[in-house]
């Protein structure tokens, strides 16, 4: 798998664990999750080279900084 592949791979799996915590899982293990998430998608956006990814990821970044 290439580099874009496993940071796509880990965005979507750590999206799937996020998605699970929402469903009725503790409150702070779903924040560290989304804080953990910011960086790893930061790094996809980078590696693709896409302009909404990045504004994406700021939105997201954004959002989790609000959730402290």
């Amino acid at each position: 798998m290439d580099e874009q592949g496993g940071e796509a791979a880990g965005v979507l799996a750590r999206l799937e664990r996020i998605e699970a915590l929402r469903a009725g899982g503790p409150a702070g293990e779903l924040l560290d999750e989304l804080r953990a998430l910011v960086p790893e998608a930061e790094a996809w956006a980078r590696a693709e080279g896409d302009a909404r990814a990045r504004a994406a990821v700021s939105k997201l970044r954004e959002e989790a900084e609000g959730m402290s």
